[in-house]
Protein backbone atom coordinates (compact mmCIF):
# COMPACT_ATOMS: atom_id res chain seq x y z
CA UNK A 1 0.00 0.00 0.00
CA UNK A 2 1.52 3.31 -1.06
CA UNK A 3 0.79 6.65 0.50
CA UNK A 4 -0.69 9.03 -2.06
CA UNK A 5 -2.96 11.87 -0.91
CA UNK A 6 -1.98 13.80 2.23
CA UNK A 7 -5.25 13.03 3.97
CA UNK A 8 -4.53 9.32 3.68
CA UNK A 9 -1.03 9.82 5.01
CA UNK A 10 -2.26 11.52 8.15
CA UNK A 11 -5.02 9.02 8.94
CA UNK A 12 -2.75 6.07 8.34
CA UNK A 13 -0.07 7.58 10.47
CA UNK A 14 -2.47 7.75 13.34
CA UNK A 15 -2.37 3.96 13.36
CA UNK A 16 -0.11 4.43 16.38
CA UNK A 17 -3.29 5.14 18.33
CA UNK A 18 -5.60 3.06 16.19
CA UNK A 19 -7.42 5.80 14.29
CA UNK A 20 -6.58 4.44 10.86
CA UNK A 21 -7.98 1.04 11.76
CA UNK A 22 -11.05 2.68 13.21
CA UNK A 23 -11.65 4.61 10.01
CA UNK A 24 -11.35 1.39 8.07
CA UNK A 25 -14.04 -0.22 10.21
CA UNK A 26 -16.33 2.79 9.98
CA UNK A 27 -16.18 2.56 6.20
CA UNK A 28 -17.22 -1.09 6.51
CA UNK A 29 -20.30 -0.22 8.57
CA UNK A 30 -23.45 -0.80 6.52
CA UNK A 31 -25.58 2.32 5.96
CA UNK A 32 -28.99 2.56 7.55
CA UNK A 33 -31.63 2.29 4.85
CA UNK A 34 -34.92 0.42 4.40
CA UNK A 35 -33.15 -2.53 2.85
CA UNK A 36 -30.60 -2.64 5.65
CA UNK A 37 -32.29 -2.21 9.07
CA UNK A 38 -30.18 -0.43 11.72
CA UNK A 39 -30.67 -3.19 14.29
CA UNK A 40 -29.01 -5.98 12.31
CA UNK A 41 -26.45 -7.94 14.37
CA UNK A 42 -22.93 -6.56 13.88
CA UNK A 43 -20.71 -8.61 11.61
CA UNK A 44 -17.60 -10.31 12.90
CA UNK A 45 -15.28 -7.48 11.89
CA UNK A 46 -17.43 -4.96 13.67
CA UNK A 47 -17.59 -7.16 16.76
CA UNK A 48 -13.83 -7.40 16.95
CA UNK A 49 -13.43 -3.68 16.35
CA UNK A 50 -15.88 -2.86 19.15
CA UNK A 51 -14.08 -4.85 21.84
CA UNK A 52 -10.52 -5.67 20.73
CA UNK A 53 -7.84 -2.95 20.90
CA UNK A 54 -6.59 -2.14 17.41
CA UNK A 55 -3.70 0.15 18.42
CA UNK A 56 -0.95 -2.09 17.15
CA UNK A 57 1.81 0.33 18.11
CA UNK A 58 0.36 0.70 21.59
CA UNK A 59 0.52 -3.08 22.15
CA UNK A 60 4.26 -2.92 21.47
CA UNK A 61 4.73 0.08 23.75
CA UNK A 62 2.92 -1.81 26.50
CA UNK A 63 4.55 -5.24 26.24
CA UNK A 64 8.13 -4.47 25.17
CA UNK A 65 8.81 -2.31 28.29
CA UNK A 66 7.14 -4.97 30.43
CA UNK A 67 9.47 -7.62 29.02
CA UNK A 68 12.44 -5.28 29.48
CA UNK A 69 11.60 -4.64 33.14
CA UNK A 70 10.96 -8.31 33.81
CA UNK A 71 14.21 -9.39 32.15
CA UNK A 72 16.27 -6.73 33.91
CA UNK A 73 14.69 -7.62 37.24
CA UNK A 74 15.34 -11.32 36.78
CA UNK A 75 19.01 -10.64 35.99
CA UNK A 76 19.20 -8.55 39.17
CA UNK A 77 18.26 -11.55 41.31
CA UNK A 78 14.49 -11.27 40.95
CA UNK A 79 11.78 -13.75 40.05
CA UNK A 80 9.66 -13.86 36.91
CA UNK A 81 6.61 -15.62 38.41
CA UNK A 82 5.17 -12.49 40.15
CA UNK A 83 5.43 -10.63 36.84
CA UNK A 84 2.94 -13.04 35.29
CA UNK A 85 0.17 -11.78 37.59
CA UNK A 86 1.07 -8.21 36.73
CA UNK A 87 1.07 -9.06 33.01
CA UNK A 88 -2.45 -10.52 33.21
CA UNK A 89 -3.65 -7.42 35.09
CA UNK A 90 -2.05 -5.00 32.64
CA UNK A 91 -3.45 -6.79 29.61
CA UNK A 92 -7.00 -6.79 31.00
CA UNK A 93 -6.81 -3.12 32.02
CA UNK A 94 -5.53 -2.16 28.59
CA UNK A 95 -8.13 -4.29 26.86
CA UNK A 96 -11.13 -3.01 28.83
CA UNK A 97 -10.66 0.54 27.49
CA UNK A 98 -11.84 -0.48 24.04
CA UNK A 99 -15.29 -1.98 24.86
CA UNK A 100 -15.92 0.78 27.41
CA UNK A 101 -15.16 3.43 24.80
CA UNK A 102 -17.34 1.68 22.22
CA UNK A 103 -20.19 1.30 24.71
CA UNK A 104 -20.09 4.94 25.87
CA UNK A 105 -19.49 6.34 22.40
CA UNK A 106 -16.09 7.74 23.30
CA UNK A 107 -13.87 5.29 21.45
CA UNK A 108 -12.40 5.30 17.96
CA UNK A 109 -15.06 2.73 16.97
CA UNK A 110 -18.47 3.46 18.49
CA UNK A 111 -21.45 1.20 19.02
CA UNK A 112 -24.19 2.36 16.65
CA UNK A 113 -27.09 0.03 17.41
CA UNK A 114 -28.75 -1.26 20.55
CA UNK A 115 -27.34 -4.72 19.95
CA UNK A 116 -23.81 -3.37 19.48
CA UNK A 117 -24.13 -1.40 22.72
CA UNK A 118 -25.29 -4.50 24.60
CA UNK A 119 -22.44 -6.53 23.17
CA UNK A 120 -19.81 -3.90 24.05
CA UNK A 121 -21.32 -3.48 27.54
CA UNK A 122 -21.28 -7.20 28.30
CA UNK A 123 -17.63 -7.54 27.25
CA UNK A 124 -16.68 -4.39 29.17
CA UNK A 125 -18.38 -5.60 32.37
CA UNK A 126 -16.79 -9.04 32.09
CA UNK A 127 -13.30 -7.59 31.59
CA UNK A 128 -13.88 -5.10 34.41
CA UNK A 129 -14.76 -7.98 36.73
CA UNK A 130 -11.61 -9.86 35.72
CA UNK A 131 -9.55 -6.72 36.24
CA UNK A 132 -11.07 -6.21 39.70
CA UNK A 133 -10.17 -9.78 40.73
CA UNK A 134 -6.63 -9.33 39.43
CA UNK A 135 -6.19 -6.02 41.25
CA UNK A 136 -7.50 -7.47 44.52
CA UNK A 137 -5.01 -10.30 44.24
CA UNK A 138 -2.20 -7.91 43.33
CA UNK A 139 -2.77 -5.68 46.36
CA UNK A 140 -4.03 -8.35 48.78
CA UNK A 141 -3.24 -7.52 52.41
CA UNK A 142 -1.28 -4.41 51.46
CA UNK A 143 1.09 -6.09 49.04
CA UNK A 144 2.79 -4.21 46.22
CA UNK A 145 1.58 -0.80 47.39
CA UNK A 146 4.49 0.81 45.54
CA UNK A 147 2.67 0.03 42.30
CA UNK A 148 0.03 2.60 43.26
CA UNK A 149 2.52 5.42 42.63
CA UNK A 150 3.22 4.09 39.15
CA UNK A 151 -0.50 3.67 38.53
CA UNK A 152 -1.27 7.25 39.59
CA UNK A 153 1.38 8.64 37.23
CA UNK A 154 0.15 6.43 34.38
CA UNK A 155 -3.44 7.60 34.87
CA UNK A 156 -2.25 11.22 34.91
CA UNK A 157 -0.40 10.62 31.63
CA UNK A 158 -3.51 9.09 30.03
CA UNK A 159 -5.54 12.09 31.21
CA UNK A 160 -2.99 14.43 29.65
CA UNK A 161 -3.23 12.44 26.43
CA UNK A 162 -7.01 12.86 26.31
CA UNK A 163 -6.73 16.61 26.88
CA UNK A 164 -4.08 16.99 24.17
CA UNK A 165 -6.16 14.97 21.69
CA UNK A 166 -9.11 17.31 22.18
CA UNK A 167 -6.91 20.31 21.37
CA UNK A 168 -6.73 19.33 17.70
CA UNK A 169 -4.26 18.11 15.10
CA UNK A 170 -1.42 20.35 16.25
CA UNK A 171 -1.07 18.41 19.50
CA UNK A 172 -1.50 14.88 18.15
CA UNK A 173 2.19 13.99 18.42
CA UNK A 174 2.33 15.43 21.95
CA UNK A 175 -0.75 13.35 22.82
CA UNK A 176 0.94 10.18 21.64
CA UNK A 177 4.05 11.06 23.64
CA UNK A 178 1.91 11.45 26.76
CA UNK A 179 0.22 8.13 26.06
CA UNK A 180 3.65 6.51 25.72
CA UNK A 181 4.51 7.69 29.25
CA UNK A 182 1.58 5.66 30.56
CA UNK A 183 2.20 2.59 28.40
CA UNK A 184 5.90 2.33 29.23
CA UNK A 185 5.12 2.43 32.96
CA UNK A 186 4.99 -1.35 32.68
CA UNK A 187 8.82 -1.35 32.73
CA UNK A 188 9.27 -0.15 36.34
CA UNK A 189 6.19 -2.10 37.41
CA UNK A 190 7.60 -5.36 36.04
CA UNK A 191 11.03 -4.63 37.54
CA UNK A 192 9.42 -4.03 40.93
CA UNK A 193 7.35 -7.21 40.76
CA UNK A 194 10.47 -9.20 39.89
CA UNK A 195 12.80 -7.70 42.50
CA UNK A 196 10.53 -6.14 45.14
CA UNK A 197 12.46 -2.88 44.72
CA UNK A 198 11.34 0.42 43.25
CA UNK A 199 14.81 1.94 43.04
CA UNK A 200 16.72 4.16 40.62
CA UNK A 201 17.07 1.31 38.12
CA UNK A 202 13.29 0.95 37.97
CA UNK A 203 12.84 4.66 37.22
CA UNK A 204 15.71 4.60 34.72
CA UNK A 205 14.06 1.67 32.90
CA UNK A 206 10.90 3.74 32.61
CA UNK A 207 12.90 6.69 31.29
CA UNK A 208 14.84 4.80 28.61
CA UNK A 209 11.75 2.87 27.46
CA UNK A 210 9.82 6.11 27.13
CA UNK A 211 12.71 7.76 25.29
CA UNK A 212 12.78 4.87 22.84
CA UNK A 213 8.98 4.92 22.38
CA UNK A 214 9.05 8.70 21.86
CA UNK A 215 11.76 8.27 19.24
CA UNK A 216 9.63 5.71 17.43
CA UNK A 217 6.54 7.93 17.50
CA UNK A 218 8.53 10.88 16.19
CA UNK A 219 10.14 8.78 13.45
CA UNK A 220 6.79 7.38 12.26
CA UNK A 221 5.38 10.90 11.97
CA UNK A 222 8.55 11.97 10.18
CA UNK A 223 8.12 9.19 7.62
CA UNK A 224 4.48 10.13 7.07
CA UNK A 225 5.07 13.86 6.71
CA UNK A 226 8.20 13.35 4.67
CA UNK A 227 6.78 10.67 2.36
CA UNK A 228 7.26 12.95 -0.66
CA UNK A 229 10.29 14.87 0.53
CA UNK A 230 13.15 14.72 -1.97
CA UNK A 231 16.68 15.89 -1.27
CA UNK A 232 18.39 17.22 1.83
CA UNK A 233 16.66 20.59 1.87
CA UNK A 234 13.13 19.20 1.83
CA UNK A 235 13.95 16.46 4.32
CA UNK A 236 15.59 18.94 6.69
CA UNK A 237 12.58 21.23 6.38
CA UNK A 238 10.29 18.38 7.39
CA UNK A 239 12.61 16.66 9.86
CA UNK A 240 14.45 19.38 11.76
CA UNK A 241 12.33 18.71 14.86
CA UNK A 242 13.21 15.01 14.66
CA UNK A 243 16.92 15.86 14.54
CA UNK A 244 16.44 18.15 17.54
CA UNK A 245 14.77 15.25 19.31
CA UNK A 246 17.74 13.04 18.48
CA UNK A 247 20.04 15.58 20.15
CA UNK A 248 17.78 15.74 23.20
CA UNK A 249 17.67 11.94 23.34
CA UNK A 250 21.47 11.82 23.28
CA UNK A 251 21.61 14.34 26.14
CA UNK A 252 19.23 12.28 28.25
CA UNK A 253 21.30 9.14 27.63
CA UNK A 254 24.45 10.99 28.69
CA UNK A 255 22.61 11.87 31.92
CA UNK A 256 21.71 8.21 32.48
CA UNK A 257 25.33 7.24 31.86
CA UNK A 258 26.70 10.02 34.09
CA UNK A 259 24.73 8.91 37.14
CA UNK A 260 25.21 5.16 36.47
CA UNK A 261 21.46 4.53 36.58
CA UNK A 262 21.78 1.67 34.10
CA UNK A 263 24.60 -0.57 32.88
CA UNK A 264 26.70 1.11 30.22
CA UNK A 265 25.91 -1.56 27.65
CA UNK A 266 22.22 -0.72 27.75
CA UNK A 267 22.98 2.58 26.01
CA UNK A 268 24.02 0.59 22.93
CA UNK A 269 20.36 -0.39 22.63
CA UNK A 270 19.65 3.04 21.12
CA UNK A 271 22.27 2.70 18.37
CA UNK A 272 19.96 1.02 15.80
CA UNK A 273 17.29 3.69 16.34
CA UNK A 274 19.83 6.49 15.97
CA UNK A 275 21.19 4.90 12.82
CA UNK A 276 17.83 4.30 11.10
CA UNK A 277 16.78 7.88 11.85
CA UNK A 278 19.90 9.41 10.30
CA UNK A 279 19.90 7.04 7.33
CA UNK A 280 16.46 8.28 6.28
CA UNK A 281 17.89 11.72 5.53
CA UNK A 282 20.46 10.21 3.17
CA UNK A 283 18.21 7.72 1.39
CA UNK A 284 16.45 8.40 -1.87
CA UNK A 285 12.67 8.96 -1.67
CA UNK A 286 10.75 5.71 -1.48
CA UNK A 287 7.03 4.85 -1.32
CA UNK A 288 5.84 4.62 2.27
CA UNK A 289 4.30 1.25 3.11
CA UNK A 290 2.64 1.63 6.50
CA UNK A 291 2.50 -2.07 7.32
CA UNK A 292 6.18 -2.57 6.52
CA UNK A 293 7.07 0.47 8.62
CA UNK A 294 5.09 -0.98 11.54
CA UNK A 295 6.85 -4.34 11.35
CA UNK A 296 10.23 -2.62 11.05
CA UNK A 297 9.60 -0.53 14.14
CA UNK A 298 8.44 -3.62 16.04
CA UNK A 299 11.72 -5.33 15.10
CA UNK A 300 13.64 -2.29 16.37
CA UNK A 301 11.70 -2.50 19.66
CA UNK A 302 12.51 -6.19 20.10
CA UNK A 303 16.20 -5.53 19.42
CA UNK A 304 16.11 -2.64 21.88
CA UNK A 305 14.62 -4.82 24.63
CA UNK A 306 17.13 -7.62 23.97
CA UNK A 307 20.07 -5.20 24.16
CA UNK A 308 18.81 -3.56 27.36
CA UNK A 309 18.37 -6.93 29.04
CA UNK A 310 21.78 -8.07 27.77
CA UNK A 311 23.28 -4.98 29.33
CA UNK A 312 22.13 -6.19 32.74
CA UNK A 313 23.41 -9.68 32.04
CA UNK A 314 26.94 -8.62 31.10
CA UNK A 315 27.31 -5.72 33.54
Amino acid sequence: MQIVPSQFRLSSGADVNGEASAAKVRLATPPNNPGNPPNLPPNQERRRALVVPREHGAWGMLLIPLATGAGAGWLNGGHVAPVLWLTATVLVLFWVRTPVGSWLGAGAVRAQTAEERRFARSVALFLAAVAAVNLIGLFWQGQNRELLWIGIMAVAAFAAQMILKKMGRTTRVAAEMAGAVALTSTAPAAYFMATGRLDEKAWALWLVNWLFAANQIHFVWLRIRGARAAGWSQKLSVGWSFLAGQVLLGAMLVLVYRFHWLPEMTLIAFAPAFFRGLVWFAKKPQPLVIRRLGWTELAHAVVFAALVISGFHYS
